[in-house]
């Protein structure tokens, strides 16, 4: 912890809240260490629900103009961690992470609940005190404290959230209830609740919401200081108190604890695994299940299952059968039958590459817990005596052998029959609630630097860093006056969202606070190094461009919070740039010397439109999709598959080897004479037929089936280009979004264009997914122009191009 005692300018605010609460403090560590001494300068506490992202910067300066004090003079951020709002809670945390990004200032959070504890001992309360902030759903998050003249003391340990009522009841049992003084935003919604069970002692209203005093007090108390940590950014996570709703409608249907991770990074961090996707097996599944039994049984005196007898199984009740695959491969497969209150593990392979991953274990899990669901107390199984790796598998998740079974597999060769109660003890030494590492130790060393160093920075500006957020993957590029890409970093999400079949916007917001510091050290030091120089700081860029829309608006406010942080503390500009035409711009990686007019086509999971460039910045949409995007209708049609997401991969790999004309899937507007387009009477009509074959008990081909797809697609993409560039009578065409990178989409416009003499573009397939590369060629034509957003820019989610 960065020594204090000679005091400090502390910047405290909290946004968890209906309420902003922001204020200016000197701070000083008491010599003994136990908290530090502070006196509030200034401080502004109002009401400003849903606009903490677009009033929470201006505040800031503001507060410290009335304390005589500029952003140069700050040497500590403090900032609420909730709980509370999650989307209020992430722009306070985003915002302070900039800040502190922004001049490598120490950052430390506090409670929320404790700083509501800490107004009420301000407003003069003294006893015992329930704070009860609301959670929404019908719950709040409950904290009882002891306030006496030194401050109030936690009679709790971590937050946690409840049912309203039966936060109620538990306080109302307590033999001291009736001294029990409440506050906190839930009495909004609560306090007759309250009031019925007695609990009656209520404070003023305006002690309900936590001031910047109150925070700043709190982080100062002895308690405070001592979990306020080293003072890393990257470390400073949001209090969550429980996963996102998707992740514990999923614990809750594999029957499987909270992970730790929860307490941390909010997410279950040990699920997520791309290469671990399972799902339930079904008929489409069959060949290749039968295929993988072969190859891990060949040398073994187990006999393989065949596909017959698989597809047998399929049909038959009592049975759980479960596989998993990356990206269309098979590589584990599990299965049991339940008879008699005990469900006998029937199969148990894993591909020999995939060994030691955990995949048996998971597949073992979802087999018992289907087996629980239908009334099995306990598992049995058979296996080899010789298989020491799977018998050390089978100890590890509570089985013991019951008897031996000489001679099973041939003479000498016997099998233990072993058995487990129900559950399995499947916990994952991997459950660490560890948050992303940041690049360096912290606090960072800046070693001097020399002349020709300083002279290096000044000749490559104006240096821009770009920020992009907007859906899964949070990426930074730094881009030099000159338009040289200095560095270019993506920290990619997809194990998270994989398992559901698509992106889920909390998760991805939650991971995008987790990670934003981490990506925004890599991309300075890769910069530095592009430059022969130590890596760079936040006050040697010119400016911050950052994604303001279109995206996930809880995915946005996370990159544009950090951004105008940042840009705030080092004193640079600030970019605000539209997400499409950053999409645009990445063709000029492929052809340097592209210029508008030009006809381009957006595709991707949230856009697919045509778009007449008549300038760069001067846009004309030609038509749009009326429903689904191609990169949506994609995942879809993969999920349908069970080949996992995102879909487009897959299917375009499927699909080079299947024929396009094998089935005969609808042209949606087609011959509409505009150009529009829509995706979800194709996408229905796929999962009607899949539906329908596996009714009729016919596996699908899955080849045939993608490339059928696939080509109904591109025919309407193509047919629709070439009509926009004829209308236009232009001889430039350019193509943008993550479907850009589908090699038959690639090679069709090639083809088709190019037969009537049309330049076509697509940009490098690393340029075609969202990336920050991008983002810094439109950010740095705006800086170049002069072209500069006010700190209270916001996240549009609807921007259109």
């Amino acid at each position: 912890m960065p020594n204090h005692e000679k005091g400090l300018v502390a910047l405290a605010f909290d946004t968890s809240t209906d309420q902003l609460a922001c204020a200016v403090a000197t701070w000083a560590l008491r010599p003994d260490g136990n908290g530090a001494d502070v006196a509030v300068l200034a401080s502004s506490d109002f009401p400003c629900r849903r606009r903490g992202n677009v009033e929470l910067v201006p505040t800031c300066l503001e507060v410290l103009g009335k304390a005589g004090r500029t952003m140069e003079d700050v040497g500590l951020v403090i900032v609420g961690r909730g709980p509370g709002s999650f989307t209020g809670v992430r722009i306070g945390i985003a915002t302070a992470k900039g800040l502190s990004c922004g001049r490598d200032l120490p950052l430390y959070g506090a409670s929320t609940l404790d700083a509501v504890a800490w107004r009420a001992w301000l407003g003069g309360a003294r006893g015992l005190v329930g704070v009860v902030a609301d959670a929404m759903r019908g719950e709040v998050y409950p904290g009882l404290y002891q306030l006496d003249d030194g401050g109030p003391t936690r009679l709790f340990g971590t937050e946690r959230v409840l049912k309203a009522p039966k936060a109620v009841e538990e306080w109302a049992a307590r033999s001291d209830a009736a001294s029990i003084q409440l506050t906190g935003d839930g009495l909004k919604k609560y306090q007759g609740l309250y009031a019925e069970a007695g609990l009656t002692a209520v404070l003023p209203a305006d002690l309900w919401a936590p001031s910047g005093e109150s925070l700043i007090r709190a982080a100062a108390s002895p308690a405070g200081l001592a979990a306020a940590g080293s003072g890393d950014p990257a470390l400073v996570l949001p209090v969550y108190t429980r996963l996102s709703d998707a992740e514990e409608n999923e614990l809750a249907r594999l029957g499987m604890k909270e992970p730790a991770t929860v307490a941390t990074t909010g997410c279950d961090d040990v699920l997520a695994d791309r290469h671990l996707q399972l799902r339930p097996m079904g008929l489409n599944d069959v060949a290749q299940v039968a295929e993988l039994d072969v190859a891990v049984f060949s040398d073994s005196p187990h006999t393989p299952w065949s596909a017959a007898l698989f597809a047998d199984e399929l049909s038959q009740s009592g049975r759980s059968w479960w596989v998993a695959h990356d990206q269309g491969e098979l590589v584990g497969v599990a299965g049991g039958m339940v008879v008699d209150g005990a469900v006998e593990i029937l199969d148990v392979a894993v591909a020999q590459p995939r060994r030691r991953e955990g995949i048996a274990r998971r597949l073992l899990a979802r087999v018992t817990y289907d087996a629980q669901m239908l009334g099995a107390e306990k598992a049995t199984l058979e296996v080899f005596s010789e298989n020491r790796g799977a018998v050390a598998l089978y100890e590890a998740l509570g089985f013991s052998t019951v008897a031996v079974r000489p001679d099973y597999y041939g003479s000498g060769r016997d099998a233990l029959l072993m058995d487990a109660p129900l559950p399995l003890a499947v916990g994952s030494a991997d459950d660490r609630p560890d948050p992303t590492a940041q690049v360096r130790p912290w606090p960072p060393m800046r070693p001097s630097r020399s002349h020709e160093a300083l002279q290096t920075i000044a000749g490559a500006q104006p240096i821009v860093l770009a920020v992009e957020s907007s859906c899964d993957e949070t990426a930074m590029a730094v881009i030099a006056g000159d338009g040289r890409i200095l560095a270019n970093v993506v920290a990619t999400q997809i194990d998270f969202h994989a398992r559901f079949g698509g992106v889920v916007p909390e998760i991805a917001s939650r991971k995008h606070t987790e990670a934003v510091v981490g990506v925004f050290e890599e991309a300075m030091a890769q910069a530095g190094e592009a430059l022969g120089t130590a890596p760079l700081q936040a006050t040697d860029l010119a400016a911050v461009g950052v994604t303001q829309g279109p995206g996930l608006v809880g995915a946005l406010v996370v990159g544009v919070a950090f951004s105008k942080g940042l840009a705030a503390m080092a004193g640079i500009g600030l970019v605000g740039v539209n997400h499409l035409e950053g999409h645009l711009y990445a063709n000029l990686f492929e052809t340097p010397d592209l210029e508008p007019p030009f006809v381009a086509s957006l595709v991707s999971g949230g856009h697919t439109m045509l778009v007449h460039v008549r300038d760069w910045g001067d846009y004309e949409v030609l038509g749009q999709t009326i429903d689904d995007a191609v990169g949506e209708a994609f995942d879809k049609v993969a999920k349908a598959l069970g080949l996992g997401y995102p879909g487009g991969p897959v299917i375009s790999k499927l699909a080079a080897e299947g024929d396009p004309r094998a089935i005969a899937f609808p042209r949606a507007l087609l011959h509409s004479h505009d150009y529009r387009f829509s995706l979800s009477g194709l996408k229905t009509a796929v999962i009607t037929y899949i539906e329908a074959e596996n009714r009729a008990g016919r596996p699908i081909d899955m080849p045939d089936l993608a490339a059928s797809f696939q080509a109904a697609v591109i025919d309407v993409q193509v047919s629709k280009a070439l009509t926009a560039v004829e209308a236009c009578s232009l001889d430039d065409f350019c193509v943008g979004g993550g479907v850009a990178a589908n090699p038959a989409l690639r090679s069709a416009y090639a083809e088709k264009l190019g037969e009537r003499g049309v330049r076509v573009t697509v940009p490098p397939l690393s340029a075609c997914t969202d990336n920050a590369a991008m983002i810094a060629l439109v950010a740095l034509r705006d800086v170049q122009a002069g072209r500069l957003a006010e700190l209270s820019m916001d996240a549009e989610p609807n921007w259109s191009l």
